[in-house]
């Protein structure tokens, strides 16, 4: 069984070849995999766990290109479902030098809003030492019912949770119910990992110490900000603080936050498989376990993709190497 079961979307992005452009003034794109939950399982497993994947895709060229691309990368791909009901996802992505991203969904409905608690095995994620999910599948009633399934199978068998909103506010109905669906799920998540950009969205304010205050008060015991070059700021029991990230040559950072996610999760199983709980972490601890999530979230930043760009464990180390 994997360690880490991701569940959520797996679509085909289509980045701008050219940066710096408006969508509606960019020439040409370039296909590439995509999908923050299948982003984080590639990042698992190129940082030497094993990693599952849960969700839906269609049965077109696009589904065979997916699947075939977890495949190399290594995940399990037993939950991955296909339907003939829908297509696809696409994305079109709009890049920017500064990591500020334009994404316009042909979603309506793409086959990942078809996934339902049925394709849920619930003795698949509980087997599992972690399972992960975004907000984007909260969105549906029918990915939102197998998101809380999977969700709860894994807190009964004791496993470690982990949550990032990924905000796509162009995706949901309204932004209230999106605000409230993220809020709610807080309490579903051990480990949560926030953006800068979407601070105050889930926290209701600028102020770190304080919203993470706030999400620990909703059941999860870390708190992890990611802040691109600045890099990121911790908030767990023990202790918080700012880690500096890394400088780098930036291609574009579609996969950037999902691979510190990745980075993250595995450092926590390490720590787990050398006795440690996710309570008796210490700062001098979650500096390091954060020092290499900022380095493997730099480094997907230097090529074109997400999944293609997620860098191995040896890669991220010999950045931090390089800068000591």
């Amino acid at each position: 069984m994997p360690d880490v079961v991701c569940l959520g979307e797996l679509l085909i992005d289509f980045l701008a070849e050219e940066p710096n452009r408006p969508l509606s003034e960019v020439p040409a794109f370039r296909r590439a995999p995509g999908g923050a939950p299948a982003n984080v399982a590639c990042g698992v497993a190129r940082l030497g766990r094993t990693a599952g994947f849960i969700g839906k895709i269609g049965s077109e060229p696009f589904g065979d290109f997916l699947q075939e691309t977890l495949r190399q990368a290594g995940v399990d791909t037993s939950h991955l479902a296909r339907t003939d009901r829908a297509r696809t996802t696409l994305a079109f992505v709009g890049v920017h030098d500064d990591g500020r991203k334009e994404i316009f969904f042909y979603r309506n409905p793409g086959a990942d809003m078809l996934l339902g608690p049925d394709d849920i095995d619930e003795s698949y994620v509980a087997a599992a030492a972690c399972f992960h999910f975004g907000s984007i599948s909260l969105i549906d009633p029918g990915p939102k019912a197998a998101t809380i399934r999977a969700a709860e199978a894994a807190r009964r068998a004791g496993r470690l949770v982990s949550f990032d909103p990924n905000w796509r506010p162009a995706l949901w109905d309204s932004p209230e119910r999106g605000h409230l669906e993220i809020r709610t799920a807080l309490s579903m998540a051990d480990v949560v990992k926030v953006s800068q950009e979407e601070w105050r969205l889930v926290t209701g304010t600028d102020d770190l110490g304080e919203g993470a205050r706030r999400i620990l008060a909703a059941g999860p015991r870390l708190v992890v900000v990611s802040r691109g070059e600045q890099g990121c700021y911790f908030h767990h029991a023990s202790g918080a603080g700012a880690v500096a990230g890394f400088r780098v040559p930036v291609v574009e950072c579609t996969g950037a936050g999902d691979g510190f996610v990745a980075s993250i999760l595995v450092d926590l199983l390490d720590h787990r498989d050398s006795g440690g709980t996710l309570d008796d972490l210490d700062p001098g601890l979650l500096q390091r376990l954060c020092r290499r999530a900022n380095a493997v979230g730099a480094l997907a930043c230097t090529k074109a993709g997400a999944i293609p760009a997620l860098p191995t464990r040896a890669e991220a180390d010999a950045l931090i190497a390089a800068t000591q």
